[in-house]
């Protein structure tokens, strides 16, 4: 007598299921091993918090992407375009704020989507944030030495053994000054989360303090010289409302980053509050900067004579503020060394998500015993980080970050809806706790094959007992029976009424996306595609919008923290302007990340499927999980 094990399907059913197993919210339980290290220090707080997320989003990019948007498509309205993607952000926001106050555990949306959606999917996002992590790291790092050589002088006034050269021959162009400063990052990391965190509010706070300098210099420069930038005859919107929109979407890539906040939710003190707020907060902060330094630049300067390579410098210097020059590369540069380390920061904690998972060899999950942090997958990750960053010039590869950062927001923001709807109604456990499995079954008048088939059957409490539970996804009822099965029937109807249309809706989003995004197709076909993706779309929001949320929704993870407002409005919104922008990434781009996911899909086919946790796990219904483990420490009492 007991629950089934997936183990025991067929090759093919197991197989399939095995993408779509999905793991307990904390697997406290499964954390513990030989070395008794798992856990990562608990030290981090609201400021911390809000230090991570700021010195993640905000790069040196603001300080030329103001140009170029300017220029191209925002003209004036720059700072819309900023607010309207800080939105769109927001959005996003809301999603992983809900599931990290939730689900406080390492690896952002690689567990989230875990938890959620199944290992599958999971692994393909945990898989797909490697790639942007390290991308993104040694991206920022190739672009620090350049900034500090203007700083102190010019193109050449580094060191020989820290200034660029060109290998004779090879034609590459090596950057010992990008590796070293990934080392200098990784050292720090390897000493602890509180050490680090403090050097990144120090590098974060000076950033920011140049980003205010440029708003009160360029607003004390605006009234003097009288806002020249906005006395013109094209008036606010020179490239109409559709390109302030193209500003919006080009401009949105300067808010993620605030995702790292998420990866570092085992770390917080007191998660359930502080995440939530940190995400919050360093979004709001952001969004208020870069509006602000945008007002004051294209008000100083006609978007039209902005340089697009040094817009804030040049627009200083036509006021004759040539010395600002070094305050604004100043700022670009701790910006530079503040998002490397927010990038360098996440990515040793999903490798440790996924090794503690048994997706990733049981090496990345070690925790030195005392740093508290994941020493080993640090220096793989900074190791990895520094060659790229010494080799190659990865500008060409930038848009791989997006693509990563862009399929986590995404799946965060599906994993809410199926939070809401159709949360988990049985989790695993471990295969060796099949003997409280068996004791607490046989409380219950229940067969093995009651308990672990689909749509399971009555199950009634031993005697004496008014209660009778009614297996899969229900709650306990009481008597009589014929209600009870009823509403049993209703729940387990609602619930696959609700997952249908998730999915659907999900289908109808990428239908409208990709017909607007493909101009090339004929306008029938284009329309014809819009029109079906829109019935599927509308039709998914009014149909979660009048059926009821999960009451299980209540007592999933942790509770008590940020519940995301507005669902099902919010998460589907989000959910459209995240798949437009990844189909709009460009061929080439996606054609380098499908090589890197299909070397992903081997990697699991071979290792991660054989290796996960879940392989031999037990699932049984989420409301019996605590009795069980309640009667295993009882037995070994």
């Amino acid at each position: 007598m007991g629950f089934v094990a997936d183990s025991q399907q067929g090759s093919w059913a197991s197989g399939f299921k095995g993408l779509v197993k999905r793991k307990r919210v904390d697997s406290i339980h499964s954390k513990s091993s030989g070395s008794g290290h798992h856990q990562l220090a608990k030290a981090l707080s609201v400021p911390h918090l809000i230090a991570i997320g700021i010195g993640s989003t905000i790069g040196a990019g603001v300080y030329i992407l103001v140009g170029t948007v300017a220029r191209e498509h925002s003209g004036p309205a720059l700072a819309i375009s900023f607010l309207i993607a800080g939105i769109a952000a927001a959005l996003s926001a809301f999603s992983y704020a809900e599931l990290a106050s939730r689900c406080p555990s390492a690896g952002s949306a690689y567990h989230y989507s875990y938890i959620c959606v199944g290992e599958g999917v999971a692994w393909l996002i945990g898989w797909a944030l490697i790639l942007e992590y390290t991308i993104g790291g040694s991206a920022v790092a190739r672009g620090i030495s350049p900034n500090l050589a203007l700083l102190f002088g010019g193109a050449d006034s580094l060191p020989a053994f820290l200034a660029r050269q060109t290998l004779p021959g090879l034609q590459i162009v090596v950057d010992p000054c990008a590796a070293l400063l990934v080392f200098v990052i990784t050292g720090l990391l390897c000493v602890g989360i509180k050490e680090s965190t403090l050097v990144q509010s120090i590098v974060t706070t000076a950033n920011v303090c140049a980003m205010i300098f440029v708003i009160i210099a360029g607003g004390y420069l605006g009234f003097k010289t009288g806002w020249t930038g906005y006395e013109l005859s094209v008036g606010y919107f020179p490239f109409g409302v559709d390109g302030m929109l193209a500003g919006a979407a080009t401009v949105f890539f300067a808010y993620i980053g605030f995702d790292s906040v998420a990866s570092t939710a085992e770390e917080v003190k007191n998660p359930q509050r502080d995440l939530p707020l940190g995400i919050g907060a360093a979004l709001s902060i952001c969004c208020s900067l870069y509006m602000l330094v945008s007002i004051v630049i294209v008000g100083l300067v006609p978007y039209y004579a902005m340089d697009p390579d040094t817009p804030i410098s040049s627009a200083f210097a036509s006021n004759g503020m040539q010395w600002a020059a070094y305050v604004i590369t100043a700022g670009a540069t701790t910006a530079l060394c503040s998002t490397l380390l927010g990038s360098l920061l996440p990515q040793p904690r999903i490798l440790m998500a996924m090794a503690r998972d048994g997706l990733l060899p049981s090496f990345f999950s070690d925790v030195n015993k005392h740093t508290q942090v994941p020493v080993k997958s640090t220096v793989v990750t900074g190791v990895i980080a520094a060659t790229l960053a010494f080799l190659m010039d990865v500008d060409q590869l930038a848009g791989m970050v997006s693509v990563g950062t862009l399929l986590a927001f995404t799946m965060v923001a599906i994993s809410v809806l199926i939070l809401r709807y159709v949360p988990p109604d049985e989790v695993p456990i471990p295969s060796s706790l099949q003997e409280s499995i068996d004791a607490v079954s046989s409380r219950y008048n229940c067969t093995t094959e009651e308990i672990g088939v689909e749509n399971s059957k009555d199950c009634r409490i031993s005697k004496g007992s008014p209660e009778r539970w009614l297996g899969k996804g229900q709650e306990p009822v009481t008597y009589p029976l014929i209600p009870g099965r009823a509403a049993g029937i209703i729940n387990e109807n609602r619930r696959k009424i609700a997952g249908w249309t998730i999915m659907f809706t999900c289908i109808g989003a990428f239908l409208i996306t990709s017909a607007a995004s493909t101009v090339s197709l004929p306008s029938f076909f284009r329309y014809t595609v819009c029109g079906i993706g829109g019935a599927l779309l509308l039709t998914g929001l009014a149909v979660l919008t009048c059926i009821d949320q999960d009451d299980a929704r209540h007592s999933f993870g942790h509770t008590g923290g940020f519940i995301c407002p507005f669902v099902p409005l919010l998460p589907i919104i989000s959910i459209l302007i995240n798949l437009y922008l990844l189909i709009n990434l460009g061929a080439a781009t996606w054609t380098r990340v499908s090589i890197w996911l299909a070397v992903g899909v081997l990697v699991y086919a071979f290792y991660g499927r054989t290796h996960s946790s879940l392989r031999d796990a037990v699932y049984v219904p989420a409301a019996r999980v605590e009795e069980i483990y309640h009667s295993s420490s009882s037995s070994e009492v």
